[in-house]
């Protein structure tokens, strides 16, 4: 049984939530986001555009400065999820 002082210490070395899944999180609620405030039954507002490229700099710098931290898996992870994000933006785009 873990006493009151070894409960807290129990998960020392826990990083919690990786960076990747933070920016892949902060990319949706950003592409969403954009969505609902830029988009009307007839087009696409050109806002919406700057948003998405703003975030794909943003992503850029962001990855190139953090490229140690990120694990092969968290790699693997950020890679797939941008290339559903960008299907998403395409799909937004043809059946808008």
């Amino acid at each position: 049984m873990l006493t009151r002082q070894g409960f807290f210490k129990r998960r020392q070395d826990h990083k919690n939530t990786p960076e990747a899944i933070k920016l892949i999180i902060a990319n949706f609620i950003v592409i969403s986001a954009g969505e609902a405030l830029c988009f009307n039954p007839h087009h696409i507002s050109w806002f919406f555009w700057i948003i998405v490229g703003g975030l794909a700099i943003y992503n850029f710098f962001s990855l190139r400065k953090n490229l140690e931290v990120y694990s092969k898996t968290d790699k693997v992870t950020y890679i797939t999820s941008m290339l559903v994000m960008a299907a998403l933006v395409v799909l937004i785009y043809f059946f808008q």
